[in-house]
């Protein structure tokens, strides 16, 4: 019986420690535009809970300066 409770806390016990959401950089996001888009589409569909989130904030920013850079592009520049 204590091996089986040990084996049971042994299987379990890792999903309550694991690594959680990695925290992209906006340099990773302006790379993968679909982690981007992925993320941008979560944060919009539940900005209540997510807008602050370090994520949320680095899509935002990597979305401005690849909007900015295509527009600079677009003009020539």
């Amino acid at each position: 019986m204590k091996h089986l409770l040990l084996g049971i806390v042994m299987l379990t016990l890792p999903g309550c420690f694991g690594e959680g959401d990695k925290i992209h950089t906006v340099d990773e996001l302006m790379a993968d535009e679909v982690l981007l888009a992925k993320i941008t589409s979560e944060c919009r569909n539940n900005p209540g809970a997510l807008r602050q989130t370090p994520n949320c904030q680095n899509a935002e920013a990597a979305d401005w300066k690849l909007r900015l850079e295509r527009m600079n592009r677009s003009l020539g520049g």
